[in-house]
């Protein structure tokens, strides 16, 4: 299924394996040079912006292509426009295609400007055939980037095109159970919760027993996704403005009406990022901890915009100053501990930010500046020796 050699992508992660122990002090340069230099691998830019420009330079490419056939095309077949642009996106899955295979490359930036380019075509091609009365069928879109995205992740490896079919399943289901249930509207969330959780638990199980580490990150980004979505599907801020929206009402008044079981859709909000930050310490997972300070802040978010117990700077500094007190007695609490929860440094972060912090400080504090160095003026001035005077005060 993966059109890559294996033999060049094992050596693409072993360089970046290779890389990060680089990084973190545990070998030198010059190891991962010559390790680097041993093993031929794939085309990959690691480099975020230089792979923006890459893929930018792409865009402007594959527009060009489809512009120029636009133009020869179209003067001689006027109707024939959604031909085009089925054959615009067989060009991109084609040049994708080819650039993978035998060129090699593999997250590079050029075959992202294609395979996305020609997933978009696809996905217009497909709602101008399916329309009805000039509407788009939307939930026939959704069916289809969820299946190509899906076969495209598996054979290219992308991780944006798992997160573009997490996203097309996402929208297949809430699009299924709008249109075609008669109570669609009022089981939408619960039906967001249950497809979140049970899309957690299968990517947490295929993680667990995964023999393979090519499909590793794509199932972290779909465990990352199934929690976010788990939370905004049952959030009260979340779920009352979907529902106000939804309704015929959101055109003539600005304020949204109660829900029911809105106690339930509170305890919801309130509870779930508790329930993240105390599994995400429990089972040592940074990923779910950060979605857990997240989940937290829209919450408080969310509180604060149905409820205005105190005022905003009063909130802020009550805030502030209750971050502060957790942040000091848990660094107290963990600052000595070997295993488990510990405020330790991790030298697979960044073993220089601790370093480079304390210079700042120290810096700030005392005033510090870098000592600047006089340059000599290139004119030599030397005694005088005739009457009136000189430098030297002979006569």
């Amino acid at each position: 299924m993966i059109v890559y050699d294996k033999t060049l992508l094992d050596n693409l992660y072993i360089d970046e394996e290779a890389n990060r122990l680089k990084k973190s002090g545990f070998i030198s340069q010059e190891q991962y040079q010559s390790i680097g230099h041993q093993l031929p691998k794939l085309k990959s830019q690691n480099n975020i912006f230089i792979r923006i420009g890459f893929f930018i330079l792409g865009c402007m490419l594959y527009s060009s292509i489809c512009g120029m056939l636009s133009l020869f095309g179209l003067a001689i077949m006027d109707d024939a426009y959604l031909f085009f642009i089925y054959l615009f996106a067989i060009i991109g899955f084609g040049a994708k295609e080819f650039m993978s295979r035998e060129m090699k490359y593999f997250g590079f930036g050029l075959d992202d400007a294609f395979i996305l380019g020609a997933i978009l075509a696809l996905q217009i091609a497909v709602g101008l055939t399916f329309e009805q009365n000039y509407n788009p069928n939307y939930l026939f879109i959704a069916i289809v980037t969820a299946i190509v995205s899906s076969i495209s992740y598996f054979r290219y490896l992308n991780l944006s095109l798992a997160l573009l079919a997490c996203f097309g399943i996402t929208a297949s289901v809430a699009y299924l159970v709008f249109d075609y249930l008669i109570i669609g509207k009022a089981i939408l969330p619960f039906v967001m919760l249950l497809l979140s959780g049970c899309g957690y638990f299968i990517s947490k199980n295929k993680l667990q027993n995964l023999t393979v580490t090519y499909y590793s990150r794509g199932l972290k980004l779909a465990k990352a996704f199934c929690l976010i979505l788990f939370y905004l599907a049952g959030n009260y801020y979340v779920v009352r403005e979907l529902n106000f929206s939804l309704s015929g009402e959101y055109y003539y008044n600005g304020v949204s009406p109660e829900i029911p079981f809105a106690i339930v859709f509170w305890a919801f909000t309130i509870s779930i990022p508790a329930l993240y930050l105390f599994f995400s310490l429990k089972n040592k997972d940074r990923m779910m901890l950060w979605i857990g300070f997240l989940a937290l802040c829209f919450a408080l978010f969310t509180i604060r915009t149905y409820h205005h117990v105190l005022p905003p700077e009063v909130a802020l500094t009550i805030g502030g100053l209750a971050v502060f007190a957790f942040a000091y007695f848990s660094i107290k609490k963990t600052k000595y501990n070997e295993t488990g929860i510990t405020f330790k440094e991790d030298r697979f972060a960044n073993p220089n930010a601790f370093t480079n912090l304390q210079t700042l400080v120290v810096a700030s504090q005392f005033g510090l500046k870098p000592e600047a160095k006089v340059e000599e003026s290139p004119m030599k001035f030397g005694g005088g020796g005739f009457s009136g005077g000189g430098s030297g005060g002979e006569f």
